[in-house]
């Protein structure tokens, strides 16, 4: 069972890692030597807000950040409640509420991910009309399923001895 413990742990610290890169760093577009994230758009040598991006015809960007947000902060919140969880539950109940909390962040990656899909190729910029996703965008949609599969492990798992 402490295998199986600790397994999991390290799936959710694994998930959080993936979470944290992918709302941070700032390769979530790759185009002629610029990129682009969910904050800035970046040359070889400065940074600058992106174009446009509070007006409506962004807005889904301020839907992707606040998505990736909140799935970082479901995601670190789920493991604090797993903590409290694994040492207030009794034996053989399951990690339910463990398990919501980390199924609505792979939830949020997901809507985040799809959204900057599907409406990013509309931008407009002349820098990012030809490119490609970069990293950070591939990251996030590996820690959808990451997610996923440690809120279904965690509504799996019970309590033993």
């Amino acid at each position: 069972m402490l295998i199986i413990l600790a397994a999991i742990i390290l799936f959710h610290f694994t998930s959080a890692i993936l979470l944290f890169i992918a709302t941070i760093r700032n390769v979530w577009w790759v185009s002629n030597n610029s990129y682009l994230d969910l904050w800035y758009h970046c040359n070889t040598t400065d940074c600058y807000d992106i174009p446009k991006s509070a007006t409506y015809e962004a807005a889904y960007l301020q839907i992707v950040q606040a998505s990736m947000i909140l799935a970082t902060i479901l995601c670190c919140v789920g493991f604090f409640i797993f903590i409290l969880q694994l040492f207030r539950l009794k034996q053989g109940e399951r990690f339910v509420f463990t398990a919501i909390i980390q199924l609505l962040s792979a939830f949020c990656v997901m809507i985040a991910a799809s959204i900057y899909t599907a409406e990013h190729l509309s931008f407009k910029g002349d820098d990012f009309k030809n490119g490609e996703y970069g990293y950070a965008f591939v990251v996030a949609w590996v820690a959808f399923p990451m997610t996923l599969l440690s809120g279904l492990m965690y509504l799996v798992l019970r309590k033993r001895k």
